[in-house]
């Protein structure tokens, strides 16, 4: 009894690395990591994902990990516009209405 005890003990322990791992990453630093991907600079996707993650459901988080696969080539830079457009296509107004608003937060 105390031998699986010991064992189960020491094997929790020893996720407890694994686990501390995946939740490094936030919402708000994934969705920032995606715009990036999708063409935006750094200082925007940063700016619009501070704005963004805290206003959207996980579900409506999980949609825009879609538009990492519409990726511009490397060092060609995406317009503001041309998310929008790509975010309309996802069919969730709100995510549109929330991302408009930061995009246009951090604009200036």
């Amino acid at each position: 009894m105390t031998a699986t005890v010991f064992r189960t003990t020491r094997f929790a322990f020893a996720l407890l690395p694994l686990l501390a791992g995946c939740t490094s990453l936030s919402p708000e630093s994934r969705l920032a990591a995606g715009l990036e991907d999708a063409g935006l600079s750094k200082h925007m996707a940063q700016c619009m994902a501070k704005r963004m993650a805290s206003r959207l459901s996980l579900a409506q988080l999980r949609k825009l990990q879609s538009l990492g696969t519409l990726r511009k080539p490397q060092g060609e830079a995406q317009s503001v516009e041309e998310l929008v457009h790509k975010l309309r296509a996802l069919g969730d107004p709100e995510i549109v209405a929330v991302s408009g608003k930061a995009a246009f937060s951090c604009a200036f």
